[in-house]
């Protein structure tokens, strides 16, 4: 139709149509666009690949701590980065000559020595240290810089400083210099890099600087602006404050003029630790908005053509540049009125951001950042999508000791923070619109031009397209002619096709039989083939036979021949006697034709031998006939030799021969014999293989059912493997003794600690909880007899972990798992098994009511002889545990003490390892404890008598042991002596509670002197008294000192002795 337009029309219609369908397609992709919003347009998130998750580790602390770990993943972007700088030494410092430096810096090796003591130190590494002479300039450099770069390419960015109060940080971050360039701080220098590396043209950069004072956000811009909240988005989770002022940033000095307005609106105090302290956190927010031009390519399916579009983007980062509060202690800085209330709020936002530091660290599944606005305002920089870096400040002085270790500490944590790092582009809406009206407004025009090229065209076109339909009619009337002709030839066709069909129908039926006969070949030849195989068996069974058969034949040919020499010998005998007969000329011619006979019938049997193998018994059958008439004749000739006495030699010759021809027949008979035993044999033997096939088939059963019951058993092991410790040092990590926190009769562990390991708790008992629900506690206790050792040793690991939760705990005792246990310790010999073992045990005896069931089962006794039996140190370490959990118990001390258990207790220090030496002092720590608070019995009316720990010579070895290393167990062993101490005091309240008979108190007060006397004159006598005097001025806690100093005073025999002048 269109054949009749000209080249260069055809080609102004295809471009006009090409314009009409972008117009159209871009006018709906801008549709679309302003219809959706910007979160449904294409959005390109470039997320920086990160290392899987570390494994959850308990959060590194003082008594927790080894030594810090060495990062390996400082090529992780996502990673917070941590600094450390010390602030040179002041006034102040420079005064206190009593304090020594407790910081050593290793800048070369980016390590932080903390000094804890004149012999003792611990060492830190960080991604930089800084000297109290690093420049400005080299802070920024290695801290903000790389920040700052990460935001110029579209990431989010915050630099954070936290120290204690006095320590440096706004000198680092918000020092303005304005005197001195070289002093400026990160704020400063972050925005001169910023605009240094943007257009201010096409590019924005905008600043809003806020405190956070007492729990409230204010505008340091705008001071007026108070409380600002702030809104969260629920979808993406982007923190905004939509109260606070934004205010654009022209070049450096305008910024230099906001810091200053800033600064002068912000909150500062004269404390004892700092002139000029920040009372509230100061935050700047920096928002960078940059152009960034990228081809889109929109595939338009008209005509085989594309057309490409540039849509522009545009890239928004945000920088965050925090100034924390500096942390402090009341009793140092002196705060008091309205400096107190800010210092609680300061301290509690940083205990805030603290605990979220820790969860984040330890890979928690909840993070409380809704604890305080700060930790709010900060969601993105820890554990979001901003790359960080944060500064922590410290002091030289070891007169803030404490406060240098917590900063340390927190920055430890925050170096295991891995952030997800993202690039955010979005269309530049306000370009892509503006570009869009322009290309409107030029396609409008081109569109009115090629209408009025259309109506000069139309003309033409009417009339080329009657004669089209000239055209049109006659091809019409040429193709009804040529379909009727093809009709026919149609018919035609159909026809010849149908013979054919028929033919390969039949051609069908033919292969069917023919398939039909090959399929029986082939059964034919399958069959064939298997008769063969059966024959070629049975061919070599026969071969098998017939060298057997072949070798007893050639046994009997070779005793043929041996009869053969004989019959010759025999011959020559006759021809003997032949000579000797020649006067009995009759008798010697039948005898000699007796013996031609009886050659003949030699001959004729050894021939038959030879030829006719399966003929033999047979043959030696009429053989035995035939000597037997040979023997009668044999009979005959020695009568009438009778007569002679030279016959004598003659009929001894034929006796012998006689004799050989008898043992001939007795041969054939034991060779037919010995045939007839073997068939018999190979009959047996055919039916023992039938029934060693029987047994072989059953065998082979039982073998696939215990293959099945074995793949199962191994199945519920790998399971059991998954959910417990995978190694020994794994399972006794799990810290068994996890709520001796928490218990009452226990002497160490503080909330704080419980606190801290409360998370990983929770997680342990839900992994717990799993594993009791999947398989079942009952069926693991079950595992605990079985004679598989391996299945033993996981049993008894799950047992342990689960007996670590109370809601376990009376499960496995009511279903036997106690019993179990101590069935284990009494008779296993595998190490594995006892430690694990004796730590469940450990575990039970946690509760009060499993305690006395341990000891009235004889627990005390099996844990003593385990104790005695290993060397061990972690199968020490585990029963001690468990002697010490019971030992809180002072109603069990008396029978502790007969089985042996205090004994056991004071030998394993034979072991010389530190954590059994521990457990050790804890548990006489627990026994003298209870021992102290033990009440007046009510039927006598007085205390016990000797401490018992005395009997055991307890005492002396914790005076023996008062300065060891570890600081749990020195702690340990003061408050045992401060509790024994206790033991040698009379008590006041019996005194005061008896009244009436006179005679009953004076009698009841002397035996309570006289106990007591006795009590204390064997403390002073081993050397306590001396220790207990040192305990009250030189240990490192207070309410030791305390309990010692009260010791002291309270005892008047203590008293007395002190005064003597001795001590």
């Amino acid at each position: 139709m269109a054949t009749g337009l000209r080249p260069a029309q055809r080609v102004e219609r295809q471009r006009i149509s090409q314009q009409q369908q972008g117009l159209i397609h871009v006018g709906n992709s801008l549709t679309r666009s302003l219809n959706n919003g910007q979160n449904s347009l294409r959005s390109k998130d470039t997320t920086k690949p990160l290392p899987s998750p570390p494994p959850p580790r308990r959060s590194v602390t003082p008594n927790s701590r080894s030594q810090s770990r060495d990062f390996d993943d400082d090529n992780d972007p996502g990673r917070v980065r941590v600094a450390v700088r010390i602030r040179p030494r002041n006034a102040e410092d420079l005064s206190e000559a009593d304090f020594a430096d407790c910081v050593e810096l290793h800048p070369e090796l980016k390590r932080l020595k903390l000094r804890k003591n004149n012999w003792n130190s611990e060492s830190y590494k960080f991604d930089e240290v800084f000297t109290e002479t690093a420049s400005q300039k080299r802070v920024y450099e290695v801290v903000a810089k790389p920040v700052v770069e990460s935001v110029l390419s579209g990431y989010n960015g915050t630099v954070m400083a936290y120290g204690q109060t006095g320590t440096g940080k706004t000198f680092t971050l918000g020092r303005l210099g304005k005197d001195d360039a070289s002093e400026r701080g990160i704020m400063v220098r972050a925005v001169e890099d910023i605009l240094a590396n943007i257009s201010l043209a096409s590019d924005t950069v905008e600043a809003s600087y806020l405190q956070l004072y007492m729990e409230s956000i204010q505008d340091l811009l705008a001071p007026e602006k108070m409380n600002i909240p702030i809104n969260e988005d629920p979808r993406t989770g982007e923190v905004s404050l939509p109260g606070a002022v934004t205010v654009k940033v022209r070049d450096l000095d305008h910024f230099l003029e906001l810091l200053q307005i800033g600064e002068a609106n912000r909150h500062a105090a004269n404390t004892k630790l700092n002139t000029e302290s920040s009372r509230s956190h100061a935050i700047l927010m920096v928002y960078i908005r940059r152009s960034v031009p990228e081809i889109v390519e929109d595939d338009i399916n008209s005509q085989d053509m594309k057309i490409k579009s540039n849509f522009p983007l545009v890239r928004k980062s945000k920088l965050l540049i925090v100034d924390l509060a500096g942390s402090e202690r009341l009793d140092k800085s002196g705060s008091e009125g309205i400096l107190l209330e800010e210092a609680k709020f300061i301290n509690l936002s940083l205990t805030s951001l603290g605990k979220c530091i820790n969860a984040l660290a330890e890979n928690s599944p909840h993070i409380p950042t809704r604890d305080s606005k700060l930790t709010r305002l900060l969601r993105d920089s820890f554990g979001g999508t901003a790359r960080t870096s944060l500064i922590i400040t410290i002091g030289p002085s070891s007169r803030h000791q404490a406060e240098t270790t917590s900063t340390i500490m927190f920055g430890q944590r925050a170096m295991k923070i891995v952030n997800m790092v993202k690039l955010k582009e979005e269309f530049d809406y306000e370009s892509l619109c503006r570009k869009l009206e322009t290309q409107v407004d030029h396609l409008t025009a081109e569109i009115d031009r090629e209408q009025k090229l259309r109506k000069r065209e139309k003309y033409d076109l009417e009339k080329q397209l009657q004669e089209c339909h000239d055209s049109f009619n006659e091809t019409r009337k040429n193709l009804v002619t040529k379909s009727e002709f093809l009709e026919k030839e149609n018919t035609r066709l159909e026809l010849d096709l149908g013979e054919i069909l028929a033919e390969l129908n039949c051609q069908k039926d033919q292969n069917s039989l023919l398939r039909d006969k090959i399929a029986d070949l082939e059964m034919s030849v399958k069959q064939n083939k298997q008769h063969q195989l059966e024959n070629s068996t049975y061919q070599k069974v026969l071969v098998d036979t017939t060298q057997m058969y072949e070798e007893k034949i050639a046994e009997l040919i070779k005793q043929l021949e041996v009869e053969r020499a004989q019959s010759r010998s025999v011959q020559e005998q006759l021809d003997a006697m032949k000579k000797l007969s020649d006067d009995h000329h009759k008798v010697i011619q039948q005898h000699e034709m007796e013996n031609s006979k009886y050659q003949k019938a030699l001959a004729d049997t050894a021939q038959m031998y030879e030829k006719k193998l399966m003929e033999l018994s047979k043959k030696l059958e009429d053989e035995h006939t035939r000597f037997e008439g040979a023997q009668e004749q044999l009979d005959l000739a020695n009568m009438l030799l009778t007569d002679y006495q030279n016959s004598m030699q003659g009929k001894e010759e034929n006796s012998e021969l006689r004799l050989k021809l008898e043992e001939m027949y007795r041969l054939h008979e034991s060779t037919a014999n010995e045939l007839q035993s073997l068939k018999v044999e190979l009959k047996d033997q055919i039916q023992e293989k039938e029934a060693i096939c029987e047994k072989l088939n059953d065998v082979q059963e039982k073998l696939s059912a215990e293959e099945k019951r074995r793949k199962t058993v191994e199945h519920e092991l790998v399971n059991l493997k998954k959910s417990t410790p995978e190694c020994d040092k794994d399972f006794e990590d799990k810290k068994l003794y996890m709520k001796e926190n928490i218990r009452g009769n226990s002497v160490f562990g503080t909330s704080a600690s419980f606190n801290k390991s409360g998370t990983l708790r929770a997680a342990q008992s839900a992994q717990r909880a799993t594993i009791a629900k999947i398989f079942g506690l009952q069926k693991i206790i079950k595992l605990l007899t079985s004679e598989d050792s391996d299945v033993q040793i996981h049993a008894v690991k799950v047992i342990a972990n689960l007996a670590a939760e109370d809601v376990n705990q009376e499960t496995i005792v009511e279903e036997g798992g106690l019993d179990a246990l101590l069935t284990m310790l009494r008779s296993s010999q595998n190490a594995t098994i006892l430690r694990v073992a004796s730590g469940a045990i450990a575990n039970l005896a946690m509760n009060e009511m499993n305690q006395g069931l341990i000891v009235s089962k004889g627990g005390a006794q099996l844990l003593a002889k385990t104790a005695s039996e290993t060397d061990d140190p972690q199968t020490l370490r585990m029963v001690a545990g468990a002697l010490a959990n019971l030992c809180g118990n002072e109603k069990l001390h008396a029978m502790l003490k007969e089985d042996g258990g205090i004994k056991a207790l004071l030998g394993m220090v034979r072991s010389g390892n530190s954590d059994v030496i521990a457990q050790v002092a804890r548990g006489l720590a627990n026994f003298a404890k209870c021992e102290s608070r033990a009440v007046v019995q009510a039927s006598a009316g007085h205390r016990k008598g000797c401490s018992l720990l005395m009997e055991d010579r307890a005492l002396e070895w914790l005076i023996a042991n008062c300065n060891i290393a570890s600081d749990s167990t020195r702690r340990h062993v003061e408050l045992a002596l401060c509790h024994l101490a206790q033991n040698g005091k009379q008590n006041s309240r019996i005194e005061n509670s008896i009244h009436g008979n006179i005679s009953t108190w004076v009698l009841i007060k002397f035996n309570l002197s006289t106990l007591a006397e006795d009590n204390a004159n064997n403390y002073i006598s081993s050397g306590g008294l001396q220790e207990l005097q040192r305990i009250s001025m030189e240990s490192s806690r207070e309410d030791i000192r305390d309990l010692a100093k009260k010791m002291l005073k309270s005892n008047t025999v203590f008293q007395g002795e002190m005064r003597s002048g001795w001590y």
